[in-house]
């Protein structure tokens, strides 16, 4: 493939220093839209318009508060990434032997869990589209992945058609925010003095924003594109900031659409067998063609996210054989892509429910891996050629993962029951 395939450390770092300025933006625009259409997947906009029609105005504290964990998560992991010029399994098992694995395996099974989700969101974005069963929407919308991924010139097409996708997604949501008419002063008020505070709420979206594999997927991309090293340390610092903008934003203006349609007395049904509590409010909003329309951008934030989520797993499996050629990774990306597949149908949880489930999951993983990385950045200077990592930043990052732990150990009855609700 062309450039969705994964290179080797070593050539990462050969090709940074004779980067053109030019390239080096087109590394930084794939790898932030790479992180942000996976994290603007089906799981962000399901969960978002669920816990809106859950808690009211009160969601708007959680949107704060996933966006500055956010922002320390993936600041500290992408300038430790590039800095050791090492992908995340690596750095771990040179960190602490054998956390590499544990990481890798972690990623790989909530990869294969989140994408199961992903394909269970363009069934939804087809049926709200045309009435499609899901569940043959999602097998067809699979096996075109595939088909992307067995192309040769995939990379090039893929960071445009995510581009493209991303500006529909926000053009949409925007509209119908406006036309929903949401209260946005209790939102703005009960974004710093929420009425409610929800821990396996926020644990769920920050899991569906930085957890699992998102927050490596644009790491990734910046190694596999030579953007690496202290050299590029300011470009990375911006890529990781405009990532987190760009979802930030995005969710804020989606939780201001869902709220306004909320306020003014609708019921939205997000429990409910097949319920697609999204689709409902954009309908609710814009009318029949405001769904419609939200089909295609909910199917185009999916399948682009089960591209991301199906790069970045097999990015992992590196560890375990480290000579693994292109096609033996082209193989295992579509052996990864009809696994998800296969558990989808299989699996009755209904898809809504499931997208939010797999955030919540990704969300346990994330304490884990930046625990790891943390540790790296604190004791392990050598990693990083003898570069002092700012104990800021690390004073954040230890606060991050306090606060990720106790999440996740207060979150994992609630998130765990919704598979049984």
């Amino acid at each position: 493939m062309e450039q969705l395939s994964i290179s080797s450390t070593k050539g990462a770092s050969a090709a940074s220093s004779g980067m053109s300025l030019k390239s080096r933006r087109a590394a930084l625009t794939a790898a932030v839209f790479l992180m942000a259409t996976s994290a603007i997947g089906p799981g962000f906009i399901t969960q978002t318009a669920t816990f809106t029609t859950k808690l009211g105005a009160a969601f708007a504290f959680a949107i704060l508060s996933s966006i500055v964990i956010d922002f320390v998560v993936q600041l500290n992991i992408w300038r430790i990434v590039t800095l050791t010029r090492m992908r995340a399994s690596d750095l771990a098992n040179a960190a602490i032997p054998g956390a590499g694995y544990l990481l890798a395996v972690l990623v790989i099974v909530g990869g294969l869990f989140f994408n199961i989700g992903n394909i269970g969101g363009t069934g939804l974005g087809i049926n709200a589209m045309i009435g499609l069963d899901p569940k043959i929407g999602g097998a067809i919308s699979a096996v075109l992945s595939i088909g992307i991924f067995l192309s040769k010139r995939a990379g090039m097409a893929v960071d445009r058609f995510i581009i493209f996708a991303g500006i529909l997604m926000i053009a949409l949501t925007l509209y119908v925010a406006i036309v929903s008419a949401p209260p946005v002063g209790e939102a703005l008020f009960q974004t710093f003095l929420p009425a409610t505070v929800d821990f396996a709420t926020i644990t769920t979206i920050v899991g569906g924003t930085v957890g699992g594999y998102i927050t490596y997927s644009g790491a990734h991309r910046l190694l596999d594109k030579g953007t690496v090293g202290i050299e590029n340390l300011g470009a990375v610092n911006r890529a990781a900031l405009t990532g987190i903008a760009v979802t930030g934003v995005m969710r804020y203006v989606l939780f201001l659409a869902v709220l306004g349609v909320v306020a003014s007395g609708v019921v939205i049904d997000v429990s409910g067998k097949g319920a697609n509590p999204a689709a409902q409010a954009f309908e609710a909003a814009a009318g029949d063609v405001g769904m419609r329309i939200f089909g295609i951008i909910l199917w185009a934030a999916a399948i682009t996210s089960v591209i991301g989520a199906a790069y970045t797993s097999v990015s992992f499996l590196t560890i375990f054989k480290r000579d693994l050629s292109e096609r033996a990774r082209n193989i295992a990306t579509v052996i990864f892509i009809a696994v998800s597949l296969f558990f989808y149908v299989i699996i009755t949880t209904p898809p809504a429910q499931m997208l939010v489930f797999v955030g919540g999951l990704n969300g346990l993983i994330l304490p884990i891996g930046l625990s790891i990385f943390i540790y790296a950045a604190w004791a392990r200077s050598d990693l990083m050629g003898g570069y002092r990592y700012p104990r800021w930043l690390l004073v954040l990052g230890v606060l991050a993962c306090i606060l990720t732990w106790y999440m996740g150990y207060k979150s994992i009855g609630p998130i765990f029951a919704l598979l049984t609700a």
